[in-house]
């Protein structure tokens, strides 16, 4: 699903991962502006190169990219790329990416993953942040959803003696509002 059959060029990399990857969701005002500046920039195609990369620098870079955008004809790609945790790192990005968009669809997706990877306590994934990520949604929408994996959640953690067994969505919601001000940053109005 949506691999290239071909790697991306440097210059691409050079352009759209490097300058990005490594200040996901920081908070200095450089960086903000970094996002800022390039919005106008950001294609759908560039969107697409970075998601259909199979690395977790680009992966992560796109969904960002898709946020920042408000892309949401990209919320599929995004959930079907955390359902299948393919590489390490991105799961984060994606989470917070979902809960930005807070659309049905991708909401979905969050709980698919909670359905299948809470019941592999063996994978050691991005069950966490999932499971925040869905908390932050019940405060946005009113819901409860996050209730309905509670107890799967302890019996997850069992094996997990250093994981938080907290499900807060302070740090979601931290990344939620990070998009959200790049956006006011670059006066994206859409």
């Amino acid at each position: 699903f949506l691999f290239h059959d071909q790697q991306l060029d440097q210059d691409f990399i050079n352009q759209w991962v490097i300058p990005y990857y490594s200040i996901l969701f920081r908070r200095e005002t450089e960086d903000l502006l970094t996002f800022a500046e390039a919005i106008p920039h950001i294609t759908e195609e560039i969107i697409l190169k970075n998601l259909g990369d199979f690395n977790w620098r680009t992966r992560s870079t796109g969904a960002f990219f898709a946020a920042l955008k408000n892309k949401r004809a990209f919320i599929d790609i995004i959930g079907v790329h955390l359902l299948k945790s393919e590489v390490c790192f991105a799961g984060k990005t994606y989470a917070a990416v979902l809960a930005w968009f807070n659309e049905e669809q991708g909401n979905h997706y969050l709980e698919q993953y909670l359905d299948y990877y809470l019941k592999k306590p063996d994978l050691w994934f991005d069950q966490g942040a999932v499971m925040n990520a869905l908390k932050y949604l019940d405060e946005a929408n009113h819901t409860n959803k996050t209730e309905k994996y509670l107890k799967q959640w302890d019996q997850f953690l069992k094996n997990k003696p250093y994981w938080s067994k907290e499900v807060s969505s302070a740090r979601i919601r931290s990344d939620v509002d990070l998009i959200d001000q790049i956006r006011a940053m670059a006066n994206v109005n859409d």
